[in-house]
């Protein structure tokens, strides 16, 4: 089995780097590109799709609708070779997106379902 860098970075009880699963490594790489603005990254000035933006914008439907498509698109274009995306739901709660991503593990080809959440109360 293949050992990845956690995310954040850590150091674990032994002193070494703080490692960490295939499956949650990919979890993290999904997390990257949700709260990762735009400008953020110097030699990928495009990377990212700033979900932890959204949080100040009008909550609304259209909102959600339009959330919806920039994560999907987002995921699509920067983890294709590493997952492919079935759904994703965004649902608006007073001040928190909650994300909901449903994919495909290119390698595996095991379905998996994560949630993301921005805002106060996020996780």
């Amino acid at each position: 089995m293949r050992d990845y860098f956690d995310h954040p970075f850590d150091i674990d009880t032994h002193g070494r780097v703080a490692v960490t699963t295939p499956d949650d490594h990919v979890r993290d790489l999904i997390w990257q590109v949700l709260f990762t603005a735009p400008g953020e990254r110097v030699n990928r000035p495009d990377f990212g799709c700033g979900l932890g933006q959204m949080v100040f914008a009008p909550n609304s439907g259209a909102l959600a609708a339009a959330t919806q498509f920039l994560v999907h698109g987002s995921l699509q274009r920067w983890l294709s070779d590493r997952i492919t995306v079935e759904r994703v739901r965004i649902t608006p709660e007073h001040e928190v997106l909650t994300v909901e991503v449903t994919y495909v593990r290119r390698d595996t080809g095991q379905r998996h379902e994560d949630l993301f959440r921005s805002g106060s109360a996020a996780s």
